[in-house]
């Protein structure tokens, strides 16, 4: 069977008129209104020839002159009936549809669209299926027009039931019906009519269960109704009564309020749920209950929370760059992990404008941990951060807290209970996205009402807290846009889990150069500001600066550095107020006069080579400095002694030092009768400061060779390393801090381990330059620039000692060492 009338041929090119929405199929006379140009061409090119017309669906119906690509490759082939034009230029005509074509080729012409077509042959297919498939088809029409009609006049039913063709049948259905234009499309270019039928009963079966599912949602929208209408009724029968019993408006006007705010919040099911629940229980209570006043606080804390509220991100790379740097001075590992943070937020945001990302993916963010000493900044570039990103800011103090109800809240059972912290932050922020610093997250207490740091697991893991559940809400709050910073002096007292979960940044103390920068662009213009002065008042040097910096201050950050500048700014206040000077310029000089003597004295280098005192080097959290370490040789008891209260692992390194000599006597020249019978004594001043760590290895190994070998140590030479009971010279920390305090001790060469070598990119480069920087992986190479003479001077000994003990002499070397 074929669904081409009259076995047309189509040897000339077609005039083409697209049409939208809808898709015109063989046998059927129907209308078409054509306004655009390119249809009205197009008809009155047919009328010009056999009257001929080819009717294409257009894919989009939104372009109004489309181009082949925009048409479908499969239309209908018609004869124009009649023609009308109408006032407004636009054409009505009836056409009667014959044949199914395929286009072949499409050629535009002075805004003409003609095509060359063939006519689709279109088989029956297997009988019995046919004839099954049309009967279903049948029936599913008459149950979809019997349940609804569709917007299908009954004549028009009629008619269609009335077809006997079994593809006409299903065309007539595919018209009639709401499909969609591609399933109709789908349905004309069938290859056969049982390919037909089977299409146009899958569209149909769709249709009737979405008006299945239609009704069932239409009765549950009108039980949901009627539910709400007699809650409504009902709670105004309650209303009447409670305003009989307490005679006021204020509780009706109350619960009204609670319950409009709920709608506005938009909140998450569970949250709503409970929400209700409450108000509910808030609308059944007397209004000066004790549990109504509960109620109250805890819908009030439900309708401040922003459950929605997000503040929108500032994407723009370069303008959060310079605030950072307007704010603060150094701190590039921050700054650039800032910057690679808003770079990957950027880029996720454009994925996810383009459908490539879920929402939530674009929202995780890191959680930062910036350890470092007091006073480094790391609070105050969390604000920058947050200034930067366009984001609210919060922060809560950590330090001391032991109750784990401090992070998630007390349940509302407990008088007085209250959000955690956490919550309180995100409320008091005003949106869910602020930026959180968690300060002194290492100074977290354990007590018996349970363990803080355990809470702030899933506080601080992306995989949990988008539904964080505090114990006062008892309902999940979703916490993962949110972008935490913790803050830390010591990262090693965080406990390992919590730690696992952030992204550690360590502040590094600031050298004096630093320091010196931060104070002319900082704290210098806010304390004339605080101060009530002028700029043009007050002057201080930058020789004045430095010297405030190394001696009367002592520490990692800037924190007694602007209280110090702060006391030089008011002195001169008072002497501006007084009217003793109109302007104050202060000097290295005169900022004695100001602030007192001098409070801190570097250690500065011996002011000669010594025999048996080495040169160390020391980091602690207000910045690096030198020590001596001395050793002395006198005859009495064998055996080691240690004082200047060392650690146990610096002890350990004094013996590994001893060992070390013993092992190479022959080589070094030390009498086997020193080490059996002398004491041999280490102190490292000063006394009453506790010493720790490995790090004074080499210095230890140094000054002990020296009083056994009595070589000088150089003077100019400071050292740092752990040692080996084979001699290697193993990496430390804080070698910026070290070679700081070793230049500001007027040192000139400093040994730091070759396995450091990595940390000298963190040395300023006018630091490089003022020093002679040796690394060694051995202790022969720091004895060889430790000592005078070197390794020569050690040969040179233990060539003396080989010939002293063949002659069978004894001199003074072998029994009387020189002492330190």
């Amino acid at each position: 069977m074929s669904d081409v009338l009259d076995s047309p041929t189509f040897d000339n090119a077609i005039p083409v008129c697209p049409v939208r929405g809808s898709v015109l199929y063989p046998t059927m006379v129907m209308p078409i209104d054509a306004g655009r140009a390119i249809s009205i061409r197009a008809i009155n090119t047919a009328l010009d020839r056999d009257r001929t017309i080819l009717i294409v669906s257009q894919k989009e119906r939104e372009i109004e002159e489309p181009s082949p690509n925009d048409l479908f490759e499969v239309g209908t082939a018609c004869n124009i009936m009649r023609m009308k034009k109408n006032p407004d230029g636009s054409v009505q005509m009836l056409v009667r549809a014959f044949a199914r074509v395929k286009i072949d080729h499409y050629y535009a012409s002075s805004g003409l669209l003609e095509a060359e077509v063939s006519p689709i042959e279109i088989p029956d297919g297997d009988p019995v299926e046919t004839e099954a498939a049309f009967r279903e088809l049948k029936e599913k029409f008459t149950d979809l027009i019997d349940a609804s009609g569709r917007n299908i006049q009954p004549e028009v039913a009629q008619f269609v039931m009335n077809l006997e063709d079994a593809g006409q049948f299903a065309d007539y259905v595919a018209y009639h019906l709401d499909f969609k234009l591609e399933d109709k499309q789908a349905v004309l270019e069938a290859a056969s009519v049982t390919e037909r039928l089977r299409k146009v009963l899958i569209l149909i079966d769709t249709e009737i269960e979405l008006q299945e599912t239609q009704r069932r949602l239409q009765k549950e929208v009108k039980e949901e109704i009627d539910r709400n209408q007699r809650e409504y009724f009902l709670r105004e029968q309650i209303k009447a009564l409670q305003k009989e019993l307490s005679g006021s408006d204020d509780e009706e006007d109350e619960i009204e309020a609670f319950r409009e705010k709920l709608e506005a919040l938009e909140l998450p099911e569970v949250a709503m749920k409970e929400a209700q629940r409450e108000l509910n229980r808030l609308s059944r209570m007397h209004p000066d209950s004790a549990e109504a006043s509960v109620i109250r606080t805890y819908l009030t804390t439900i309708t401040e929370l922003p459950w929605n509220e997000r503040s929108e991100d500032q994407l723009e790379i370069s303008m959060a760059s310079n605030v950072l740097e307007e704010d603060h001075y150094g701190l590039e590992k921050v700054k650039d992990r800032v910057l690679e943070y808003l770079a990957v937020r950027k880029l996720k945001f454009e994925r996810s404008l383009k459908g490539e990302l879920e929402k939530a993916e674009v929202n995780k963010g890191p959680i930062l941990l910036f350890v470092g000493p007091p006073g480094v900044g790391k609070t105050s570039i969390a604000k920058s951060i947050a200034k930067a990103l366009n984001r609210s800011y919060v922060r809560i103090s950590l330090g001391g807290a032991r109750d784990e109800s401090d992070i998630r809240g007390h349940r509302r059972t407990y008088i007085g209970s209250m959000p955690g912290r956490i919550i309180q932050g995100i409320r008091q922020a005003g949106t869910k996205n602020p930026v959180f610093l968690l300060d002194e997250v290492d100074k977290l207490g354990v007590s018996y009402q349970g363990d803080p740091s355990s809470a702030l697991l899933e506080v601080l893991d992306p995989a949990q807290n988008n539904t964080f559940v505090d114990h006062y809400l008892g309902v999940p709050f979703d916490l993962s846009e949110v972008l935490f910073i913790a803050t830390a002096n010591y990262a090693q007292q965080i406990p390992e889990a919590l730690l696992d979960r952030m992204e550690l940044i360590e502040f590094n103390s600031y050298i004096e150069q630093e320091k010196l920068e931060i104070a002319k662009r900082y704290l210098i213009p806010r304390q004339i500001r605080e101060n009530g002065l002028k700029e043009r008042q007050i002057n201080i040097s930058d020789t004045a600066l430095s010297k405030l910096i190394t001696s009367y201050t002592r520490e990692a950050g800037v924190r007694n550095l602007e209280r110090t500048i702060g006391t030089v700014t008011r002195k001169a206040a008072r002497r501006i107020a007084e009217g003793q000077v109109k302007r104050i310029r202060i000097g290295e000089r005169s900022l004695e006069g100001f602030l007192g003597a001098e409070r801190f004295s570097p250690e500065s280098e011996a002011s000669e080579n010594l025999v048996g005192v080495a040169t160390g080097m020391y980091y602690t959290p207000v910045g690096g400095d030198i020590l001596f370490v001395e050793t002395s040789v006198t005859p009495g008891k064998s055996g080691l002694v240690l004082t200047g209260q060392l650690g146990e692992v610096m002890k350990e390194s004094a013996r590994a030092a001893l060992t070390y000599a013993k092992s190479n006597s022959e080589r070094f020249g030390i009498s086997q009768d020193i080490l059996d019978t002398y004491e041999i004594h280490i102190h490292v001043p000063a006394g009453a400061v506790p010493k720790e760590g490995p790090s004074a290895g080499t210095a230890l190994a140094t000054s002990l060779i020296s009083a056994l070998t009595s070589i000088p140590v150089r003077k100019d030479v400071a050292m740092t390393g752990e040692v080996t009971l084979r001699g290697r010279v193993l990496p430390i920390g804080g070698l910026k801090e070290k070679i700081l305090g070793a230049k500001r001790a007027g040192i000139k060469n400093v040994l730091f381990p070759e396995k450091n070598t990595a940390d000298m990119k963190d040395i300023p480069s006018h630091l490089k330059k003022s020093l002679h920087l040796y690394n060694v992986a051995h202790l022969d190479h720091v004895l060889d620039h430790a000592l005078v003479g070197g390794l020569k001077a050690l040969e040179a000994n233990a060539s003396k000692r080989k010939k002293v003990k063949s002659s069978g002499k004894r001199t003074n070397n072998t029994g009387a060492p020189a002492q330190a």
